[in-house]
């Protein structure tokens, strides 16, 4: 109950309601505090004061203008008229929103004091007086009836009632001269509420007093405030009670309304059909809401959770740091000084670099806390709003007050359904994982480690000196490596060429890439999604020179690449920057793509701009020297699905397997799937997988393939992720994103 106390306090004043009444726009506030910020219009002003302001522009004019701005509803309604003085006989002041108010916030004279226990006998509103919704900020201006055009929330203020009794403080004994001692039973005849010593000695149970019915305080506090319900009566015909329901208006109307006022033309419903009705809707709606909001408590306990997870990282210490190297000298005990101190400068930048790591687990162990705590706090304040309007509708659906409840079901209604759209997708989604999405890649710092060994530390002359590496010139695109070195600035040896070598992307041996006299080189046909290390030596005529340092390069995660034109037959036509093709002649012709793959999981689409006469164009794989004159598959380097408008082909050395119904047509898609990690290759039309696996056993280097004729034109499009039907069985197979 606690969490609905903000749905019972006025906008206004931040207290509980009191006669609160139900503005045009399904707003309540109270009737005292709407006299409060009543605002007077500008034709209501004295003609000299609209003069004195210089405008020279008429009243009628003005009130024009000034409606228009009271009924737009993009202005705030909460600007001060400062074109027009306030009449002298009701000086008009500022509230702390910029509202003018009318009538003074003056204590009225001792004279008027009784009209403020009965708002109905204040003294008559101005004409041409306007009132500004404190929370959606519409404005009105009022008709002659003023404040008592507005219909009482007679729900609400039961509502406010009921929870103020359930938060009152016990009752006390009526009977106890000194001190009252609190009640314990009531008399329903007596009204008199009786603690035990009282009741035994002011209401025995015996002669007329054993007929009376005494129950508890609480119950006895509820019957007393109980009276038999009011009658509601009509706003425009107030000696006509309310009797049916207006579906146009929305509203509960009176016989007079549908006789001769705005309702005769309407379609009218029956009060207590339309009460169900609504109190149907308003259930339905809330026990969606409450569905929503049983959600957002399993989503709190689940990121508070995550925030028991999120274990803050220990704070890196400050290794110390060794400087200088000393000399190598022949003596065996300096030699092994110079040893150990090289091995604890390696450590000293091992922590160094350690200490940068954990810094950054730290940034980003503080930034998950953060949006977590974020979320919850969000999450928390609109779970207490929702359970709060919750709680407060199904106080409402307890009322027996059918006019009443119809004057604030719809707007109910609209909340919960409002409330209930605010919890939306993704509103109940974690923003961040518990987990750190950091994986430290030591692999190649191992192996250069393992690779520490003592070199020759006296190079003959004539022998070149090592080459070094030009970081700025290295690069990796897509699967190629481009590398580039030169000599030290001080060497004058002559050299005859350069080994360039390469491990094999995975941590192997190194392997020579290339010899010869160049200081660049691009090596293509790497794997993608690889890490390599490379390096370089010098040769001459009196031998090698010692290793560059060790580069380490990245390729590409995903592949893109076009249609290859240096090897497609001389038929083929490209467009669009190589990946459009299409054929001039009637017989197939085959047209790979330019990058080859030997390992990972890879996935690409074709899709069909032109399909003219019925043919069949083939997709699939191919080896390099596949045959470019017949439709891909006929030979033995060929993996292909042919197929026509109907039906599909698996083909592989002119052997023709597995027809499956499924053709395609001009728009249509094909993919094509290659699985290193499982062997297989399949095919997929419009999303949907072509048939089984269409080929077992890939192992190799395969280039993306089509045959096609004149009647054909396909468009390639690379660099798609994996369908997501698909799983390949290694967890974390090499490539699998391309």
């Amino acid at each position: 109950m606690d969490e609905m106390e903000e749905e019972l306090k006025c906008p206004v004043c931040g207290s509980f309601f009191r006669e609160p009444i139900i503005l045009p726009c399904s707003h309540n506030i109270c009737l005292a505090c709407a006299r409060n910020i009543l605002v007077q219009t500008p034709d209501a002003e004295s003609p000299q004061s609209s003069r004195a302001s210089g405008s020279g522009v008429s009243d009628y004019d003005y009130l024009d203008l000034d409606k228009m701005s009271l009924y737009s509803e993009a202005d705030s309604g909460y600007g001060s008229y400062g074109g027009f003085a306030s009449a002298p006989t009701t000086p008009c002041q500022k509230s702390p929103n910029g509202v003018r108010v009318f009538p003074p916030a003056v204590p009225p004279p001792p004279s008027q004091h009784h009209l403020l226990q009965h708002p109905g006998s204040l003294p008559p509103i101005p004409r041409n007086s306007c009132i500004t919704c404190p929370q959606c900020h519409r404005s009105l201006i009022l008709d002659d009836r003023g404040l008592r055009g507005f219909p009482k929330n007679r729900v609400l203020e039961g509502v406010v009632d009921r929870y103020q009794q359930s938060k009152a403080a016990a009752l006390k004994c009526q009977l106890c001269e000194k001190s009252p001692k609190e009640a314990t039973v009531m008399c329903e005849q007596c009204d008199v509420f009786y603690c035990e010593p009282c009741r035994m000695r002011c209401h025995p149970p015996r002669g007329p007093l054993a007929k009376h019915r005494l129950v508890p305080p609480a119950q006895g506090r509820i019957s007393r405030r109980t009276s038999p319900r009011k009658i509601s009566t009509c706003t425009e015909h107030e000696l006509e009670n309310l009797s049916m329901y207006c579906v146009q208006c929305k509203m509960p109307v009176c016989y007079q309304c549908l006789e001769e006022g705005k309702h005769s033309t309407h379609e009218v419903k029956a009060l207590g059909a339309m009460w169900k009705l609504h109190k149907g809707q308003l259930s339905q709606a809330l026990n969606i809401l409450s569905d929503r909001a049983t959600e957002a408590k399993e989503f709190l306990v689940q990121l508070r959770n995550m925030v028991q997870h999120i274990q803050p990282a220990d704070a890196p210490g400050r290794p110390s740091v060794m400087s200088g190297w000393g000399t190598l000298k022949e003596n065996g005990v300096e030699f092994e000084a110079c040893l150990v101190a090289q091995c604890d400068a390696l450590i000293d930048a091992l922590n160094r670099r350690k200490a940068q790591l954990l810094s950054r687990v730290n940034k980003e162990h503080e930034h998950k806390l953060k949006v977590v705590r974020d979320q919850i706090a969000h999450c928390t304040v609109k779970l207490r709003q929702t359970t709060g309007l919750m709680e407060y509708c199904l106080e409402v659906i307890k009322e027996n007050d059918p006019s009443g409840f119809l004057q604030i079901s719809d707007a109910l209604i609209r909340r919960v359904h409002m409330t209930e759209s605010q919890w939306g997708k993704g509103t109940l989604t974690p923003r961040m994982t518990s987990d750190f999405d950091l994986t430290l890649d030591s692999g190649p710092l191992l192996q250069t480690i393992h690779q520490l060994d003592f070199v020759q530390m006296k190079v003959p002359s004539t022998v070149p000196a090592a080459p070094m590496l030009q970081l700025e010139e290295c690069c990796t695109q897509n699967n190629s490596a481009t590398l580039s070195w030169k000599q030290p600035p001080l060497s004058t040896i002559a050299v005859d060429g350069y080994i360039l070598e390469l491990d094999d992307g995975n941590g192997g041996q190194f392997r020579e890439v290339y010899v010869g006299k160049e200081t660049i080189c691009t090596v293509d046909g790497l794997h993608f999604n690889s890490t390599y290390m490379s390096r370089v030596k010098a040769f001459n005529g009196s031998g090698v020179s010692q290793y560059s340092k060790t580069l380490v390069m990245q390729t590409s995660e995903i592949a893109w690449f076009t249609f290859d034109p240096a090897s497609a037959h001389p038929d083929i036509v490209f467009s669009n920057e190589n990946f459009t093709v299409s054929c001039n002649s009637y017989d197939d012709r085959v047209v790979m793509g330019n990058t080859g793959f030997s390992r990972g999981v890879h996935y690409w689409e074709m899709s069909v701009d032109r399909y003219d006469n019925h043919p069949d164009p083939a997709f699939g794989v191919a080896r390099g020297d596949v045959l470019k004159d017949v439709m891909l598959g006929k030979d033995d380097k060929a993996w292909a699905m042919y197929v026509d408008n109907n039906r599909s082909w698996f083909m592989h050395n002119n052997s023709h397997t597995n027809r499956s119904d499924g053709g395609i047509g001009k728009g249509a898609t094909v993919g094509v799937l290659l699985d290193f990690t499982r062997g297989i290759l399949l095919f997929l039309i419009n999303d949907e997988q072509q048939g089984p696996i269409a080929f077992e056993g890939m192992e190799g280097l395969f280039y993306p393939a089509i045959s096609l004729n004149r009647n054909v034109q396909v468009t390639l499009h690379t660099g798609l992720p994996i369908p997501e039907f698909y799983t390949p069985s290694d967890p974390d197979p090499p490539g699998s994103v391309c």
